[in-house]
């Protein structure tokens, strides 16, 4: 449970209290008995140890097996209530601290008479929480003591809970400072605003109150709240908030019907052109407002009713309440909050949906699959029996609002600020959630309620509206002067539902679900104006792509003669246009621009822009799109951008081919079994995918015999050629030798006869050895290895002095078996994985430009990192499979930084072999192994019980580090993703700290092949022996492959000095080797001569020991890597010798 740090003071509060209140006693057994101030254990008699089980303990048993996959999950659920429940000595101090506002509250004095306009009786130290436009608004006032203050919401109900404990206190108005037709052009609104600013004024004095601000009840400006704080050190354990409410029974309810109009259009605009007020516009949001408080009482009333008989309801609601937290679901305006989230239970109780003896867990269930199943944007609920004749019908309040769920009283539609937008994405979660609910492959509690989804992790495309007073130029365009009316001048919330609306239509079917953020709550001091409308964070806007159709740069319209091309145009105004197409049809068609596949990603940023400009005058400045802005990082290419995906494509093709010609050979002593790639670029991962070349052969010496290129010594390095590795499995005969060096003799003979067949058919260049053949076709090399498949096995024997025949498993083995089965198997799978989620490809591409650029290629390898990645698409829960390389690779850095290594092996269920009884045996056996286990272990389907791909590393310490690098990187990026104030370039999470390392070795930009592949290239560049223009298929010289002098550097160093340090380098284009001393390098050792290497003696006394010669190891660096080290840089501040 990853605990924010006001849960980790909740957590150390609710053990303090725990210890307060004392030890809990054994339900069936004897009491301890207290001896000498200690609890001593009662001896159980034999009838008291084998008694049965009592009813309540068998229906406990029963509801475990029957509800939960296991005990545990039971065991979780109750552990979370306790721990978000409030403890005794919280209540406690809010009793305390109700009780002294309440008799605070009684002291008001009384003030005379004055115009509602009139705020000089108010000190300069407090402001009116209320932005009071128009200006003019009739009316007395003055300020009198409440006629009641009485405790509202979920603390008196139970149901409050921890984190951001609010408990509401709702304060009467006395009517004398109201009059009837003060629901008129916001009069009401205006006198509660006051009132509390005279509240404020009041407390503002006692020492009592610590900090005081003002704050709107769900982010709705009509219903400005007064947040109080108690003094001291318990300033930030809960907030006190204040409601100004009419007297009970002041208004009549059928006055703010959602058909009636409560905003004067004179009175709004100051035009003075008065009009009947049948032809008014309704005000059904006003009214909402002004009827919401009118009955909290009312609601408490009807809710501790409904509560009353249902033991779990509170345990219910407070599950219900953590589920919406964890998706941003629960703060803002048109939230789903608690208090609709209690609501709906009642609901559930009222119609008989849940019964009232269920547990918390049932009742959390039910209501998920109520919101899941149901649609309340077309089929409303009400909570009203028997309401009265005034009350709106479902209908009307349907023509009134986007969401319809009406309370108790059948007046108030209690989701009235809610967009329909927001309440699919309700239907989404609820829907996601009951899909991994009862798959016990997944760890639904975690899935369920341990996990935080916020917008920039769960949606594929993010974009914001930057400059939100634009949105009062939409709002004109979009002559909503009626609407503006009723959201009291709020133009971001009056445009909101045009702009979605105007989206969805667009959109269509390239996403499945369009959400928003909830503007937050806004909080100031009580001494500053109400903030303007536009203060407030840009409006953010999520998209859960169509895989299959948001690519797509053809928007297909109506025939050309259909009625329905007119709207097809007008929507899409002058892109919109006549085309015709293959099939003979001629319709109306929006073409837009998209040539490689990371343009066609975001194809949806181009149709958004459009639209927003032409139909919301929002110009394309205003718009910032978070889709790509990743991509930078892995893109190949200057003429036309590509984020690899073409590349591959190209390497694939080349290899089908090669593979066909393979398979039709003739001539050869064995037929050819199988062929399969064992390169990352054959499975779309390759961070650089290789690239067809057009050599300069001007650039390159030539050797002597075979006339192959080969550098040349005074320039700089060639380019860097990938030989993409292909596995050739002949068939088994008894022919094949049962020696292990023959079997590599007879394999060499294959590469040869391979090579001749290849040349004399096909004419491409080859150049075999005895481990593989190198092949030269189209401008890529494919490096071809004959595998035998009974290898392994022969490695694995071996005869004993006395004859007998020994099989041992072994690294070489291992090693072989791994090349020749294992990774081409792990290619094909991911190979699969590709065709079925588009961007898997591009999100290992960026985890792995991550991993290589934070110095941790060696230690989470290319198959590691592509199953991790892989185990995102097949196990997304609490998410959808990730639709864009970005969402996949915050979601990876998440996992990295979050999984619990020690006691978890990471299942990646590759083609979905696995099942549940699987997923049992290999956390059993990892479980009862655990120690002799990797510290990173994955099981796929063919491998559940030794993690092949993390057998050798990362280790313990590694593997923190990569840990805490992930969970850095993601607290940086996101923000950064979505805060439109930080220009930062997001590469500054690819650009690793440098200050842990004792020494930095660094190389000339020349000799790096790979250099324009780095995360920062320099703007230098460097010849490499290469030329624009067509490549030939076949032919020409073998070009210098897998020539990287820094990989060389790199494992020359390693086997000299590998005892004392540990070197770290950037595989892609890095100019620097970062070198960390092991701990132990520098202890004193006994002097002997075998140990002398890279070590001096000191003498003490009469012993001789050696210790490191770092001089002559730092010089040592610098001769080995002569031509291609620049310099080395000792960090001395980092290490003392």
């Amino acid at each position: 449970m990853k605990a924010t740090a006001e849960e980790q003071m909740e957590q150390s509060e609710s053990k303090h209290d725990e210890e307060d209140e004392g030890p809990t006693r054994a339900k069936r057994g004897k009491p301890e008995v207290v001896q000498d101030g200690f609890l001593r254990p009662v001896k159980l008699s034999r009838g008291d140890l084998y008694k049965p089980p009592t009813a309540d303990e068998l229906n406990q048993l029963k509801e475990a097996e029957s509800l939960f996959h296991c005990s545990l999950l039971k065991m979780q659920m109750e552990e979370l209530l306790k721990e978000v429940s409030l403890s005794e000595r919280r209540k406690k101090l809010i009793d305390s601290f109700v009780q002294s506002v309440t008799e605070q509250l009684q002291t008001v004095p009384q003030t005379s008479e004055m115009e509602l306009s009139d705020l000089s009786w108010l000190s300069g130290g407090v402001k009116v929480p209320f932005v009071l436009v128009p200006k003019a608004a009739k009316g007395k006032f003055h300020m009198a003591p409440p006629i009641s203050v009485t405790i509202i919401g979920s603390y008196p109900l139970g149901t409050c809970t921890k984190p951001g404990i609010s408990v509401d206190l709702a304060v009467a108005i006395p009517a004398d400072v109201l009059h009837p037709k003060d629901a008129l052009n916001q009069r009401y609104p205006r006198k509660r605003a006051i009132y509390l600013a005279g509240l404020a004024q009041h407390l503002a004095a006692s020492p009592a109150i610590g900090a005081m601000r003002y704050s709107c009840l769900h982010g709705n400006r009509l219903r400005p709240i007064l947040l109080l704080s108690p003094p001291g050190k318990d300033s930030s354990s809960f907030t006190l908030r204040l409601h100004a409410c009419p007297p009970p029974g002041f208004f009549k309810p059928s006055r703010f019907h959602p058909q009636r109009n409560n905003i004067r259009t004179d009175w709004y605009t100051g035009l003075g052109s008065s009009q009947p007020v049948t032809s008014e516009p309704p005000t059904p949001h006003y009214n909402s407002s002004v009827l919401g408080d009118m009955l909290p009482r009312a609601h408490l009333q009807f809710l501790t009713a409904v509560s009353s008989q249902c033991a779990a309801f509170a345990e219910g609601v407070a599950l219900l309440k953590v589920w919406l937290r964890q998706r941003e679901l629960d703060q803002g305006v048109g939230c789903f909050s608690g208090f609709l989230g209690s609501m709906l239970l009642a609901y559930l109780l009222s119609c008989h949906r849940v019964s009232n003896t269920m547990t918390a867990y049932q009742l959390l269930r039910n209501s998920l699959h109520f919101l899941a199943f149901n649609d309340l944007t077309e089929n409303g609920i009400t909570l009203a029996k028997g309401p009265d004749s005034t009350a709106p019908s479902l209908a009307e309040f349907h023509t009134a609002f986007q969401v319809v769920f009406v309370d108790p009283s059948g007046h108030l539609n209690m989701c009235a600020d809610m967009t329909a937008c927001t309440y699919k994405q309700v239907q989404h979660e609820a829907s996601l959630s009951l899909q991994f609910w009862d798959d016990p492959t997944v760890d639904g509690f975690h899935a369920l309620l341990m996990t935080p989804k916020p917008m920039i992790r769960t949606s594929d495309h993010v974009f914001q509206l930057c400059e939100l007073v634009k949105l009062q130029s939409c709002c004109k365009k979009l002559n909503l002067l009626s609407e503006l009316m009723d959201h009291s001048g709020n133009y971001v919330l009056t445009a909101l539902p045009f702009i979605l609306s105007l989206l969805q239509r667009g959109l269509g079917q390239r996403v499945r679900l369009l959400t928003h953020s909830l503007t937050p709550d806004p909080e100031w001091p009580v001494g500053s104006d109400a903030p303007k409308y536009n203060a407030q964070p840009p409006l953010s806007f999520g998209l859960l792509l169509n895989p299959e159709q948001a690519a797509s740069v053809l928007e297909r319209g109506p025939p050309a003669d259909s009625p329905k091309a007119e709207e097809f145009r007008q929507l899409w105004g002058s892109r919109s246009e006549l085309r015709r197409f293959q099939d003979g049809d001629i319709t109306e068609a929006v073409v837009w621009e998209g040539e490689t596949t990371c343009q066609k990603r975001l194809v949806p940023r181009q149709l958004i822009t459009h639209l927003l400009q032409l139909h919301a005058d929002i110009p394309e400045s205003c718009v910032r799109y978070i889709g790509g802005m990743l991509d930078d990082v892995i893109k190949v290419g200057r003429e036309v951008c590509s984020t690899g995906e073409e590349e591959s494509l190209k390497v694939v093709q080349s290899y089908d081919d090669l593979s066909r010609k393979l398979w039709r050979l003739e001539g050869l002593p064995l037929s050819i079994t199988s062929v399969q790639g064992a390169h990352p670029a054959l499975r779309y991962t390759q961070v650089f995918p290789p690239v067809p070349l057009k050599l300069d052969y001007s650039f390159f010496d030539r050797e002597k015999l075979s006339r192959s290129l080969v550098p040349h010594e005074v320039k700089p390095c060639p380019v860097y050629i990938t030989p993409v590795k292909v596995i050739c499995h002949m068939e088994g005969s008894g022919k094949w030798p049962h020696d292990r060096v023959a079997i590599r003799h007879i394999k060499a003979a294959f590469h040869i006869s391979l090579g001749e067949l290849l040349t004399q058919h096909h004419h491409y260049t080859c150049q075999p050895s005895p481990t593989h053949l190198d092949v030269w076709k189209d401008g890529l090399v494919f490096r071809i290895q004959v595998a035998y498949h009974r290898e392994p096995q022969v490695l694995r024997e071996s005869v004993s002095p006395e004859g007998l025949l020994i099989v041992r498993d072994n690294a070489e083995a291992q090693a072989l078996e791994m090349a020749t089965m294992q990774r081409p198997l792990l290619t094909s799978t991911l190979h699969g994985l590709q065709q079925l989620h588009p961007c898997f490809g591009a999100v290992c591409r960026l985890a792995k430009r991550w991993l290589g650029a934070q110095l941790f290629s060696d230690d989470i390898t290319e198959d590691t990192a592509d199953l991790l990645v892989a185990s995102l698409f097949l196990q997304p829960a609490p998410f959808t499979p990730p639709g864009s390389p970005q969402v996949g690779f915050l979601r990876f850095l998440h996992l990295l930084s979050s999984f619990d290594w020690r006691n978890n092996p990471l299942v990646v269920n590759l083609n979905s072999q696995l099942t549940a009884a699987d997923y049992t045996e290999i956390k059993n056996d990892f479980i009862a192994s655990r120690e002799s286990l990797p510290v990173m272990f994955m099981a796929t389907p063919n491998d559940k019980k030794v993690s092949i791909w993390t057998k050798q590393a990362p280790t313990v310490q590694m593997l923190q580090r990569v840990v805490m690098v992930a969970a850095e990187s993601l607290k940086i990026l996101e923000p950064q993703l979505m805060d439109s104030s930080q220009i930062q370039d997001v590469r500054v999470v690819m650009r690793p700290p440098l200050d842990p390392y004792d020494v930095l070795i660094h190389l000339s930009p020349k000799q790096v092949p790979l250099l324009s592949q780095a995360v920062d290239p320099p703007h230098a560049t460097f010849s490499r022996g290469i030329l624009a223009g067509r490549v030939a298929n076949t032919g020409g010289a073998l070009p210098v492959i897998d020539f990287n002098p820094v990989t060389h550097y790199l494992a020359e160093l390693r086997d000299a000095f590998g005892d004392l340090a540990l070197f770290f380098y950037d595989p892609y284009g890095g100019t620097v080797i970062a070198v960390l001393w092991k701990p132990k390098a520098f202890s004193p050792l006994p002097f002997k001569t075998s140990q002398m290497v890279a070590r001096r003696v000191e003498v003490s006394g009469e012993e001789a020991h050696t210790v490191p010669n770092v001089e002559a190891v730092l010089e040592d660096f610098r001769v080995m890597g002569q031509g291609l080290v620049k310099s080395v840089e000792p960090r001395m501040e980092r290490w003392v010798v």
